[in-house]
């Protein structure tokens, strides 16, 4: 059909081209609609907590550093309220090279005392040497069979180059595997992950902290573990905002992450 003859049928017939058209843009929204992943998230407010669950999940838990000051650990894991139960805690260790969380030694003896299940993790410094990183942690925690896997907990960039952090973050998590012999747990937000996780350390657990109260289709399935939804949140025993956290496979696949 020649252009001008095309013009002359469209001028002719505009109103069903136009009709045409609006029906093709419909039946486009419809269909993905229908076959896109639906958000099926339901969430439960629980008062005493301050803060939204989502239901789905049955394996709650919560992390904690010297931000949350002396902490009554008797009152923590005794709160059982709106059908959630505290069951897990990581603990920070270390920072960088050379620092060392205060609290950490007494958190990590109450947390075992009171029967919570513990986990410790190092806040990484991306400017800072990843050997000695992994060494001011392994010096400072000894774990237990029953204790979780090491966390690495990658928060900053600090203007370092993209390949030089994974080049390093893999060093510092190769350490850290060779001594416990367990594949340590990676926590992240959305952005890191899938700036620097994402197809670089895909075989590694998955910690992710998440805050937009939707569903988790823009991580691996296979690797994440525990989801961190809010910031916010109030624990009995604790004072100010606690960090909660959820285990989002099926309860027992936490011994995956344990020693």
């Amino acid at each position: 059909m020649k252009v001008s003859t095309l013009f002359r049928f469209i001028y002719h017939h505009y109103k069903r081209v136009i009709w045409l058209g609006l029906g093709l843009l419909v039946s486009g929204l419809l269909i993905w609609r229908l076959t896109r992943p639906a958000d099926t998230m339901q969430w439960q407010f629980v008062e005493a907590y301050g803060i939204k669950f989502p239901t789905r999940y049955t394996v709650h838990g919560l992390d904690v550093s010297r931000h949350n000051s002396r902490i009554n650990w008797d009152r923590v894991a005794a709160m059982n309220t709106g059908g959630v139960r505290l069951q897990f805690v990581f603990i920070k260790a270390t920072e960088g090279a050379t620092l060392g969380d205060p609290t950490f030694a007494k958190n990590w003896k109450e947390a075992k005392r009171v029967g919570l299940q513990r986990g410790a993790y190092h806040f990484y410094h991306p400017t800072r040497d990843p050997i000695k990183q992994a060494n001011n942690f392994i010096k400072r925690v000894s774990l237990k069979p029953g204790d979780l896997a090491p966390v690495l907990d990658f928060e900053v960039t600090n203007n370092v180059p993209d390949d030089k952090i994974i080049a390093d973050l893999q060093v510092f998590l190769d350490a850290i595997e060779a001594e416990y012999n367990i594949r340590p747990i990676i926590y992240t937000n959305a952005t890191l992950y899938k700036r620097f996780i994402k197809e670089h350390f895909d075989v590694y657990p998955l910690w992710i902290a998440d805050y937009s109260k939707s569903d988790l289709n823009r991580y691996d399935a296979d690797k994440l573990y525990i989801w961190q939804h809010n910031k916010n949140g109030w624990v009995r025993g604790i004072r100010g905002f606690v960090d909660i956290n959820t285990f989002v496979m099926e309860p027992d696949r936490i011994n995956e992450l344990t020693l």
